[in-house]
């Protein structure tokens, strides 16, 4: 059977500080924390095309030069 996730290698000494920070924060592991970072990291990749898409569009319009 296939797992459904990918796997990624860190450097043991970032891995471990982070698993630290995770706790802190409250995260139930390490692989929880990073997953949260991602997505957050991801979703700004993304507004940040929507953005330039909705400028892109009001320029096109005459609404901004």
């Amino acid at each position: 059977m296939f797992s459904s996730h990918a796997k990624i290698k860190i450097d043991r000494a970032l891995y471990d500080r982070l698993a630290e920070i995770a706790t802190v924060g409250g995260y139930s592991s390490a692989q929880e924390f990073v997953v949260h970072i991602l997505e957050r990291e991801a979703a700004q990749f993304n507004q940040a095309d929507d953005d330039a898409e909705v400028e892109k569009q009001l320029r096109g319009l005459g609404y901004i030069e």
